[in-house]
């Protein structure tokens, strides 16, 4: 069961779990027909379709009841980027409450389904030391990154003391071809396709000197499957291990096509966001050792895959 299937993680989730032969059910909250089209077309036809409310906990106890999954992966959330102050309530409620509603659900159906939360490197933003690992302090300073903070405590409470199989992904930025395009990556990359093209000239941006560990959604996803074939339950910080400038990104970007990032990007103040964590960078050791893990495309290979998918597009359109 992958909550949240229409958005990146949950799609390239699907898939991963459909080549091994799975049967896969994906909830949303969105109707039926929709949701189907919102999904990449490899997986569309392929996927079992469940609703429900995130809030509504009878909702949800009744889908698991329903289906019965041996698996179930989070990847639902609420206003991430440069939403992650937007509705402070709401981010709490769908992204923290809502855990513990998913958990509750698992330990009244079936206690022996494993549970995996997409959890974010957000959790670290203030954090004092970087890299950062699975013992360092959680220093969230956004709604969003309190929000995940609390369900990583209440997955962390459910294995000790219910003792559910339930684990949380403390994901670093991800990205891919298929990321929301209010994230700052898609928005280099469909620029730059634009530009290349001749249709655009400029991209304001915010802070150029803003830094993150930037991988593969695809790796990523690949991880949290891991996790939940393990023989125990723990937590994993997933990660490159290596740090990024939005800067370096719009120079590889531009570079793939080209042309010079310094004659297009302009850095626009209105751009910055409102609170910039501190350098994020994660040590995946850990996952790396025990899940036998370590990303597949480099942070190269990723600026490439993006800038190509948004240029096949933007031919096709």
């Amino acid at each position: 069961m992958v909550i949240g299937i229409t958005g990146q993680d949950g799609g390239y989730l699907a898939e991963l779990l459909l080549e091994r032969n799975y049967r896969v059910i994906g909830v949303t909250w969105r109707a039926e027909e929709e949701a189907r089209e919102s999904l990449p077309s490899a997986i569309a036809a392929r996927v079992e379709l469940a609703m429900w409310d995130m809030l509504d906990g009878t909702a949800i106890e009744r889908v698991l009841h329903d289906y019965r999954p041996a698996e179930v992966f989070n990847c639902a959330a609420f206003s991430s980027g440069s939403g992650m102050f937007d509705d402070p309530v709401k981010i709490g409620l769908v992204n923290g409450i809502a855990v513990t509603r998913i958990l509750e659900g698992i330990r009244a159906v079936d206690a022996e389904i494993r549970f995996c939360q997409a959890s974010s490197s957000e959790v670290f933003a203030e954090a004092s030391e970087s890299p950062q690992n699975e013992h360092t302090p959680r220093a969230p300073r956004s709604p969003y990154g309190a929000a995940k903070c609390y369900a990583d405590d209440m997955v962390r409470c459910y294995r000790t003391h219910f003792g559910l199989f339930a684990c949380s992904a403390i994901l670093f930025n991800h990205e891919s071809p298929r990321r929301g395009s209010a994230f700052v990556t898609r928005k280099i990359a469909r620029e730059v396709a634009r530009i290349s093209l001749g249709v655009g000239s400029e991209l304001p941006l915010g802070n150029l000197s803003a830094a993150r560990d930037w991988g593969f959604a695809g790796d990523s996803v690949r991880a949290m499957w891991l996790m939940l074939q393990a023989d125990s339950a723990d937590d994993f910080v997933i990660a490159t291990g290596e740090s990024h400038t939005v800067r370096d990104f719009c120079e590889l970007a531009f570079r793939h096509v080209g042309l010079d990032y310094n004659d297009h990007v302009r850095e626009d103040p209105a751009e910055f966001r409102p609170a910039e964590p501190r350098r994020l960078v994660g040590d995946s050791r850990k996952a790396r050792r025990e899940l036998n893990w370590q990303p597949t495309v480099s942070f190269e290979g990723l600026v490439a895959l993006m800038v190509d998918a948004e240029l096949q597009g933007q031919r096709r359109s």
